[in-house]
């Protein structure tokens, strides 16, 4: 089961995004590659992706926004070899496996939004 994200990251993130923007995905990812080994943040919000940078050592402390996508960038497939990632514009990270369904939801809400069930818990 996918641990929600404390409201206080959310709060770290929020602080980092363009006023307006509403939050609907976050997931914590470790870069593998290009720029080497870091931790991230991704924040899908309904206007766009960012991935925000964290302090190495407290994933939970995001400093900066490092990159940003379109909201029509895909993040999935996800691909399970040697555990789960995902190539979001020309980086590639490591998520943990819980957070598959992450990626999946934050791509049917844009690609497919007809498969998607209700919000259970719409004002989280």
């Amino acid at each position: 089961m996918t641990m929600p994200v404390p409201a206080a990251v959310r709060a770290r993130c929020r602080a980092l995004l363009p006023p307006g923007e509403d939050m609907r995905y976050i997931l914590p990812a470790l870069s593998v590659g290009s720029p080497g080994m870091a931790t991230f943040l991704i924040v899908v919000t309904d206007r766009s992706i960012s991935v925000l940078s964290t302090k190495f050592f407290d994933q939970d402390a995001p400093t900066s926004v490092y990159a940003t996508h379109a909201r029509r960038t895909r993040l999935g497939p996800v691909e399970f070899s040697a555990g789960a990632a995902i190539e979001l514009g020309d980086m590639v990270f490591e998520i943990d496996e819980e957070y598959a369904a992450v990626v999946r939801a934050a791509d049917a809400e844009v690609f497919a939004p007809e498969t998607l069930p209700p919000d259970p818990l719409p004002d989280l």
